[in-house]
């Protein structure tokens, strides 16, 4: 995952034939799984079908398809509050997790004092903290929050930490030998190395933001994919239940994408925090 600081020579080749390439190439990377999704799905539909399965144990594609039409007001609706929980809350993560990185970095008796704690807070089991934030805060938007924030910032905390330590040390000792602080030397060489890690972290975060939100939803909430999903299987559902169920993974599937976007969209204008993926 390092950084890189080269930049490309501009090309000679048309730019119609670039985007052309580029979608081909796209398409190339894209259709196995597509492929492969939709065997699935076939193989899903001819199993129920042949082997007579109930539809209370599992619904066949075309049965989830049906529901998903007619209850599309309901699941937009629910898809749009769990939505709302994960960016919010994502975002409040980031900001906790890049300012608990550059602390812990900054302040050597403060990372010894505080890093294990925050490790053995990290392995507490989330779905135990969903009743007591509820407990604390209501059924309101703040515990999900809580509860997102608790779960994603870890990722960011830890990637970015190692990024900023990850400083290559012959240009530590040049920027000491010019007298430069260490306040210096962690704003102009630890936080630009340290963005390609701090990215890595926050696509794994806006993923555990999904889960985050789901749980909360679970432990206790009046609207969401979560909310659905549970009040989906007390009435034996199952249609409804896997349309919640599929849209929070396809939602977990944008946010994570829509990542991966924002994050090449600014390595192209700032190519030092590209990651070796992009």
């Amino acid at each position: 995952m390092a950084a890189t600081t080269e930049t490309t020579r501009p090309s000679a080749v048309d730019p119609g034939h670039r985007s052309g390439g580029g979608l081909l190439k796209w398409l190339s990377r894209t259709w196995p799984s597509a492929l492969v999704l939709v065997g699935i799905i076939v193989l899903w539909e001819l199993v129920v079908e042949v082997f007579g399965v109930s539809d209370f144990v599992i619904a066949k594609p075309s049965e989830i398809a049906a529901e998903t039409w007619d209850s599309r007001e309901l699941l937009l609706t629910a898809t749009w509050v769990t939505t709302q929980e994960i960016v919010y809350g994502f975002l409040i993560s980031v900001a906790v997790g890049i300012l608990l990185a550059v602390l812990l970095a900054r302040f050597g008796r403060l990372h010894r004092a505080v890093y294990p704690l925050i490790v053995l807070f990290q392995v507490v089991p989330k779905v135990a903290l969903a009743p007591i934030f509820i407990l604390w805060f209501g059924y309101e938007l703040t515990p999900k929050l809580l509860l997102v924030v608790v779960i994603s910032f870890f990722p960011i905390t830890l990637n970015m930490l190692v990024g900023l330590r990850s400083i290559d040390q012959d240009l530590l000792l040049l920027m000491r030998s010019v007298g430069a602080t260490r306040n210096q030397i962690l704003t102009r060489i630890q936080i630009p190395t340290s963005l390609p890690y701090l990215f890595a972290g926050m696509r794994i975060a806006i993923t555990l933001s999904v889960i985050g939100a789901v749980v909360a939803e679970f432990a206790g909430a009046s609207d969401g994919l979560g909310y659905l999903i549970q009040f989906a299987s007390t009435q034996l559902d199952t249609p409804l239940m896997f349309s919640a169920l599929i849209l929070v993974s396809l939602l977990g599937l944008a946010l994570y994408y829509g990542m991966s976007l924002i994050e090449f969209v600014l390595a192209r204008k700032f190519p030092h925090i590209a990651t070796d993926d992009q």
